[in-house]
């Protein structure tokens, strides 16, 4: 049975513009009665009006759709959240409705995380799928991260289950730190149209960006943009 939550998430998904933002889906989920429920650096998450559903939101994730991708070929295995709804957003950002998840100690968490590691006969058909989605990604994505071990990304679901969570990540310090030392080499790995809100991640477990700061980097990308545009002219 489709929870009220989630028929709500595909409706609000389904309604949006072509155009819409990060800000757009936001908004249309809070009005429809969804509520914060975690931050992290790259993203924020809603969870639904029942409680059953979340929407996981980034202003700017190049990763965020090779974890909707992985959780759809692995769906099988039982061992991913269900993806009930992705969509890429105008600007670069992200939302996948999911399943809600619960929290696992530590220990059972990094027992997981070992079993994976070493390709486990319970694991082995998962990991078999996240390599291959992992690989793809360091192949098309610059700045591409390994695949993280943090025990956060393996969560419960209501059966019991455990599953893997954004196993995927771009190596946000090296990339970041190329927007300031090198923002030419950015502009021609993302068009303008993949990174406009680059600047506005939540950045939770980071030393935020101050107004300042974040003006710099934009700035620099303009300027960077300008010079791709004056060198393909001539």
């Amino acid at each position: 049975m489709t929870s009220t939550g989630e028929s709500d998430g595909h409706r609000v998904l389904d309604d949006l513009a072509a155009d819409a933002t990060h800000v757009d889906v936001d908004a249309s989920l809070r009005a429809a009665g969804w509520a914060p429920c975690g931050v992290g650096d790259w993203a924020w998450a809603l969870r639904a009006p029942d409680g059953r559903s979340v929407a996981r939101i980034s202003p700017f994730d190049p990763a965020a759709p090779y974890a909707a991708e992985l959780y759809r070929v692995a769906a099988s295995t039982g061992q991913v959240p269900v993806l009930l709804g992705h969509r890429a957003l105008a600007g670069g950002g992200d939302v996948t409705l999911m399943e809600h998840l619960r929290p696992v100690p530590e220990a059972e968490a990094a027992a997981f995380h070992r079993a994976l590691a070493s390709g486990a006969p319970e694991v082995a058909t998962l990991v078999g799928h996240v390599r291959s989605v992992h690989a793809r990604g360091a192949r098309e994505q610059p700045w591409w991260g390994p695949l993280d071990d943090n025990p956060a990304n393996v969560m419960r679901r209501d059966d019991g289950r455990l599953v893997l969570t954004d196993p995927y990540y771009a190596d946000g310090p090296r990339l970041y730190r190329a927007v300031v030392e090198d923002p030419d080499r950015v502009v021609r790995a993302y068009p303008p149209e993949r990174r406009r809100y680059m600047t506005e991640l939540p950045l939770a477990s980071s030393a935020a960006w101050d107004a300042e700061e974040a003006a710099r980097m934009r700035a620099g990308l303009a300027a960077a943009d300008a010079r791709l545009a004056g060198s393909a002219g001539h």
